[in-house]
């Protein structure tokens, strides 16, 4: 398969992550691309498994993974083709890898409200600062539309954001 061809996406589980898939799904069909929905995972006894074990955690991985995948495929047809991935590792660290020889890597940014919404969370800012490939960071939905900025009209001057 042609790596160029291939989008790259951060599958976790949040509402930000879903948002990634979409858009993900979206340029897939425009480029003609496949879509690989990467899911990282680490083992933290007790953290991310109450049984303790690997094994459970790994699986909720991959459930995270496919969950995401069927509600953000739905029914449509004409979707591209999207490619689970679940791997063990840092969630940075995963998708960079799996990016290295992708068109574009699409990851979500945290969504912890206005002030926190020009910052980027700290796995997109590591993506952003180690991908070789493009990296396509999506933002949380706002539940505010944005006022509309109009262009200065002639004489005006252009307020500064």
């Amino acid at each position: 398969m042609d790596t160029a061809n291939v989008i790259v996406v951060g599958v976790d589980g949040s509402e930000t992550g879903l948002r990634a898939l979409q858009w993900a799904l979206g340029e897939a069909r425009l480029r003609g691309a496949v879509v690989h929905a990467v899911t990282a995972w680490l083992f933290e006894p007790f953290a991310t498994s109450p049984s303790g074990d690997p094994i459970a955690a790994q699986e909720h991985a991959r459930e995270v993974c496919e969950r995401a995948v069927r509600e953000a495929v739905g029914e449509l047809a004409g979707q591209p083709v999207v490619e689970r991935v679940v791997t063990e590792g840092s969630a940075a660290r995963v998708l960079v890898e799996a990016a290295a020889d992708a068109a574009i890597l699409v990851v979500g940014s945290h969504g912890h409200g206005r002030m926190f919404d020009a910052l980027l969370g700290s796995v997109s800012a590591d993506c952003v600062r180690h991908s070789i490939a493009p990296v396509v960071v999506v933002p949380p939905m706002r539940s505010q539309p944005r006022r509309q900025v109009l262009a200065p009209g002639p004489g005006e001057v252009a307020p500064a954001f």
